[in-house]
């Protein structure tokens, strides 16, 4: 007899209280967007609640929270190789925004 080890997996009552979270989370973003902070704290505040966001989606909503964590691990590779190919891409809309393209 094998014995399998049986997790426990999330409920509706965690899954809404998550999505509660990421959505106050949205209105704090939307609530300092119209306050009159400086470039710098405002692109802190934000890219910081951006990612909590997305740590709790991919965390609960895509299960990895009750997965094994070398399938979390090995997702890290593909994450890095990601940014480097958007990095690429980056650089080539920099150039476009000295551009100034005439509304027709």
């Amino acid at each position: 007899m094998s014995t399998a080890e049986s997790t426990p997996q999330p409920g509706i009552k965690l899954h809404l209280a998550v999505f509660g979270a990421i959505l106050l989370m949205v209105a704090l973003e939307v609530f300092l967007t119209y306050q009159h902070l400086s470039t710098g704290t405002l692109l802190f505040a934000l890219m910081t609640l951006a990612f909590i966001s997305v740590t709790l989606g991919v965390m609960y909503f895509m299960h990895m929270k009750f997965e094994r964590s070398i399938l979390f691990w090995s997702l890290i590779p593909y994450l890095i190789l990601s940014m480097m190919m958007l990095n690429h891409i980056w650089r080539d809309a920099a150039r476009v925004i000295p551009m100034h393209v005439q509304s027709p």
